[in-house]
């Protein structure tokens, strides 16, 4: 399916990996230029290889999503090389793991630059270009916590919740703009975040992430965990043409194992 954006400029934060790469790669396979960051220069080479061999141009640079001159620095590479951005998908990895009484004021300042004021300074970086020629696509990438919150995962649970407010506000504010705002909540997918988690929950309860991740499995209604591919399509459908009427949308791409009806 053709979504309507071949040649758009899509920018896809911490994309050297997981649902970040996946994102990138499904954009890029649009025919979307696309503009990825990340810390780790030897993995985030690997992902621009595979983008290039996508078929994208592309264009990856080593950022600190907690910096704000960082990701100054990659919009404004970004915008020299392919010029205004009409995509972006915001992301991260997940903030300290650890119930409340384990955490300290660092953490949650942590949690904070990393997970919030990084989504708020990127929107706040493309927003004005997509209000010039009205027409933009921008899609927070959050976590199934953001309705189901989890004991281990406190600091995500509070921020993601946060995220889908936000998501709704930007999505009224801009729509007359041409721009959607949508959140996608990823449930069980099988990256390094969920590897990580399956480490430390299986430890707590004593059992092998061999169990722990047949556990999950069954508690799932699918049946299974999610593959990034599954998440990195809905995300390229989002910032599509035929995705035009979507907007503030907090979209679970779980399996169905939220129990929420909201």
């Amino acid at each position: 399916m053709d979504f309507g954006i071949g040649g758009k400029v899509a920018m896809v934060a911490a994309a050297s990996k997981g649902l970040g790469k996946a994102i990138a790669l499904s954009l890029a396979r649009e025919g979307c230029r696309v503009s990825i960051c990340a810390r780790g220069a030897e993995s985030l080479a690997s992902a621009r290889a595979e983008l290039a061999a996508a078929g994208a141009e592309a264009l990856a640079l080593g950022c600190d999503i907690a910096s704000a001159p960082d990701l100054e620095r990659w919009h404004r590479e970004t915008v020299a090389r392919f010029g205004a951005v009409d995509i972006l998908v915001t992301n991260t990895g997940g903030p300290k793991a650890a119930p409340f009484g384990a955490l300290e004021d660092p953490d949650w300042a942590a949690g904070v630059e990393s997970t919030l004021m990084n989504v708020v300074r990127l929107t706040r970086l493309v927003v004005p270009g997509m209000v010039e020629r009205g027409w933009g696509r921008i899609v927070h990438l959050t976590s199934l916590v953001a309705k189901q919150p989890a004991l281990l995962l406190t600091i995500s649970s509070t921020i993601r919740s946060g995220l889908s407010g936000l998501t709704k506000t930007l999505s009224q504010e801009y729509a007359r703009n041409g721009i959607t705002v949508n959140a996608v909540l990823p449930g069980n997918i099988m990256t390094d975040r969920q590897l990580h988690l399956a480490e430390l929950k299986s430890k707590a309860d004593g059992s092998t992430v061999e169990e722990y991740f047949a556990r999950t499995a069954a508690s799932i209604p699918a049946g299974r965990l999610g593959r990034p591919e599954e998440v990195g399509d809905c995300v390229a459908f989002l910032c599509g043409e035929r995705a035009s009427y979507i907007n503030g949308v907090s979209l679970q791409v779980d399996g169905g194992i939220i129990a929420s009806t909201f």
